[in-house]
C-alpha cells in the first residue's frame, strides 16, 4: 500500500474477516444455483486471493462444491484516474472464453466504490458469453454511480467521499485488514 498521510483506523481484521468471508460464502452459494459448476474470477490484485478465500470457505460449506477459477487483470482502475495508465483495459489468458462461455460467473474485487472498474469486467465477461455475472466484494462504499451491484458484499461503509477503504489481502500485505484512512487535508 502507498502510504498516504492522515488518520488511519483498523475497521475489521483477522477473525472478524474471516467470519465476513463465511457469511459472503453463503450468500455466494444462494447466489450460485445453476447446474454447471460456476466460474469464480478474482480481479487482480487483492480480488485473487479473496476469491480464493471464497472459494475455500463455499468448499467448507459444502463438501464436494466444484467452481473453475480465472483472474482478470484490470488495467488503470477507472474508479481511480490518478493512476498511470492511460487506457483501461483487461488482460486475461487466452483460454479465457473457452472458461466463460455460458457459465454462471462469480466477479470478487476489494472494494466496490463508483462501479467504473467492475462495470469493465462486466462488459468483458458478457462480451465473452458468459450465460450471467454477479459480483463479490468485500467493501461496498454504497456510492456506485453505473448500473453495477454487488450481489455478495461482506460490509457496507458510508463514509466520506474523501476517505480511503483500503483492504489488506495476503499475500501481498501481511495481514488481512480493512483500514479506512482520512488522509490529511492541506
Amino acid at each position: 500500500m502507498t502510504e498516504v498521510a492522515g488518520e488511519r483506523m483498523r475497521l475489521y481484521e483477522g477473525a472478524e474477516l474471516e467470519a465476513m468471508i463465511g457469511r459472503m460464502a453463503r450468500q455466494a452459494l444462494s447466489a450460485l444455483d445453476g447446474d454447471t459448476p460456476p466460474l469464480i474470477v478474482g480481479v487482480l490484485r487483492r480480488g485473487a486471493p479473496l476469491a480464493d478465500r471464497l472459494l475455500a470457505a463455499m468448499q467448507a460449506r459444502q463438501p464436494g462444491y466444484r467452481a473453475d477459477r480465472l483472474d482478470l487483470k484490470v488495467k488503470r482502475y477507472s474508479d481511480d484516474l490518478k493512476l498511470l495508465h492511460a487506457d483501461t483495459h483487461l488482460e486475461h489468458p487466452g483460454t479465457a472464453a473457452d472458461l466463460v462461455r455460458g457459465r454462471e460467473v462469480l466477479v470478487v474485487d476489494d472494494v466496490l466504490y463508483q462501479g467504473h472498474s467492475l462495470f469493465r469486467v462486466f462488459e468483458f465477461l458478457r462480451a465473452e458469453g458468459a450465460a450471467s455475472v454477479r459480483a463479490a466484494v468485500l467493501a461496498d462504499r454504497c456510492v456506485v454511480r453505473l448500473p453495477v451491484k454487488a450481489d455478495v458484499v461482506g460490509t457496507y461503509l458510508q463514509i466520506s467521499a474523501g476517505d480511503v477503504v483500503e483492504c489488506s489481502v495476503p499475500p501481498y500485505e501481511p495481514e488481512f485488514a480493512i483500514d479506512l484512512l482520512r488522509p490529511s487535508r492541506g
